[in-house]
């Protein structure tokens, strides 16, 4: 594991202008405000932030720019942002508030011809594709796609389309279990080895932390960067306590 750099990535799940966290992608309780997490997670050491408009896709908008504006007033650290980021004008937006990366599931699952675009535009360095899937053992990988933040089935491999996101020079993949998300009872460890041993992309592990021990697994497993919500919201698992378990576990941080 010692030669595999990790990151830690908070995320902050937005909705109406607040930090909210559910449980499957429903049961959204309030966290608080995305500004004072946002501070107060870069000085707790976070590697990474990602912020999501959860319901922007959902509701046929936007992101709200203006959060993401005073998001980046505060923060010192790369943030990912996605939620409604559905074509070019909106991602060139959003980037010009200040995130450093945005982050599309729905519109390129629809719109499969966003993904080049969005590439050709900002570099492979600014765009993650995130994957929300379900169990399905009907499918060749067993994992089925979901868009509309986990609403709709869409009756495609998870692995089938995450290779094709691959296939066009896309180098971070955000696959989030729906089984697993909120549960904190671990990350979808199969998920993770399926897309790291069968893609070259780096592996966001998201969904289902609960306890340190659930980052380490996720660490064996393939992922590079470890997302995790309530646990951190919630002050269940500090980033520094966490950094330190990880590192006495032989775990080399970036």
């Amino acid at each position: 594991m010692k030669e595999i750099p990790v990151q830690i990535m908070p995320c902050l799940d937005m909705q109406e202008g607040r930090v909210v966290k559910g449980v499957h992608f429903v049961d959204l309780v309030d966290a608080g405000d995305p500004v004072e997490c946002a501070k107060a997670y870069c000085a707790a050491g976070a590697d990474e932030l990602a912020l999501l408009d959860i319901k922007a896709t959902v509701e046929g908008r936007g992101t709200l720019l203006e959060v993401v504006r005073r998001v980046a007033e505060v923060t010192s650290i790369p943030f990912t942002v996605g939620g409604g980021i559905a074509d070019l004008e909106t991602a060139r937006m959003v980037l010009a508030s200040g995130a450093d990366r945005v982050s599309t599931s729905s519109a390129a699952f629809r719109k499969p011809e966003l993904i080049p675009a969005l590439l050709d535009a900002f570099g492979p360095d600014r765009v993650t594709v995130a994957i929300d899937v379900d169990r399905n053992p009907g499918l060749p990988s067993g994992y089925e796609v979901y868009i509309d933040g986990g609403r709709t089935a869409t009756g495609v491999d998870a692995l089938q389309w995450a290779q094709q996101v691959e296939a066009h020079g896309v180098k971070v993949l955000l696959p989030t279990s729906k089984a697993g998300d909120g549960a904190k009872t671990g990350y979808d460890l199969p998920l993770i080895r399926l897309l790291a041993s069968n893609t070259a992309a780096t592996i966001v592990a998201s969904g289902g932390a609960g306890q340190p021990e659930h980052f380490l697994e996720a660490v064996q497993a393939g992922a590079r960067i470890l997302l995790a919500a309530s646990v951190f919201h919630f002050n269940l698992i500090t980033i520094a306590d966490l950094k330190a378990y990880l590192q006495s576990q032989g775990v080399r941080l970036a």
